[in-house]
Order: structure tokens, then sequence, then C-alpha cells
């Protein structure tokens, strides 16, 4: 997610699903649903401690107070903090680029044990990881990956 500007309410509960965030400097965050007399129910509560530190998501939850892109730094929502929103959509081009150039199976692979892992202990998480690479030991993307390597010319991934 690329946040500039105010990311209030349900734009909380969209970031919050999102695998990474970065953010604009004067960009503002809140959960304002306690301000119109409701509970977050888009996501935010189900998500955002999974984020941030439990007491940090209660004060912003029972507070409804806006919170800095810099905050959201030092609490762990957002990766980084740019000076602009142009370097902030250069710097989000560019990574979705170095993703886009990756194997496919990989990249879904990498999301879902990410995934499984933050809601299995770790040896649940190996084990299904061990399963998992298995399938990965047969596909072309293997394949195209170590003859990248070799040849140093980049991979070409189907998709």
């Amino acid at each position: 997610a690329a946040i500039h500007g105010a990311c209030i309410g349900g734009g909380l509960d969209v970031i919050t699903a999102c695998d990474m965030r970065f953010a604009a400097a004067g960009t503002f965050l809140s959960i304002k649903e306690v301000d119109m007399g409701l509970v977050a129910d888009i996501g935010t509560l189900q998500r955002l401690p999974k984020i941030v530190p439990p007491g940090v998501i209660a004060e912003l939850a029972f507070t409804g107070r806006n919170f800095s892109a810099d905050e959201a730094l030092n609490m762990g929502l957002v990766n980084a903090v740019f000076d602009t929103r142009e370097a902030l959509m250069t710097h989000v081009h560019g990574i979705a680029a170095t993703i886009a150039s990756k194997s496919p199976l990989v990249i879904r692979g990498s999301k879902e044990i990410i995934r499984y892992s933050r809601e299995n202990n770790t040896d649940a998480s190996l084990e299904y990881m061990a399963t998992y690479n298995a399938a990965f030991l047969l596909s072309d993307d293997l394949q195209e990956a170590f003859r990248s390597q070799m040849t140093k010319e980049p991979p070409i991934f189907k998709n």
C-alpha cells in the first residue's frame, strides 16, 4: 500500500490487509469508528493486532486519535516513510517491479507460508513449509531460476 494524505477508518481496514505498507510524510491515520459510535468492522481489529503491539491497538481503537506516518513507522505498521508523495510512488513502483520479476510460484508460496506461520507454531510451520517446498522441486520456475543464475541472464517465468 502507498499511503498519502489521510488514511481513516475503512482506509485503515484496507491497508491492514496489504503485505507491505509505505507512507509519505504528512500522512495521518486513524481508527475513526469509535467517534462514529461503531466498532471498526471491516478487518482493522482483526488484522492490526497481528502487526502492532496489543497496547497500541487498544489505545488507537479506544481513542480514535490521529497518528502520523512516523508513529506508524515506529509501531511497525508501515515499512518506510518518504519525504514526498513522488518519492513514495517511485519506491513503491520499484518494489512492485522487483516482485514482478520473481517467480510467481515462489511469491505466492512465500505469502502463503508467511500467513500460515503467523497463525501456527514453528514446528507446524516448518512441517507445512517442507510439504509446500516439495512441490516447488518439480516446477519450471525452479529450473528457470537456476538457468538464470548460471547464465547471468534475467529469468523468464511463466504465469
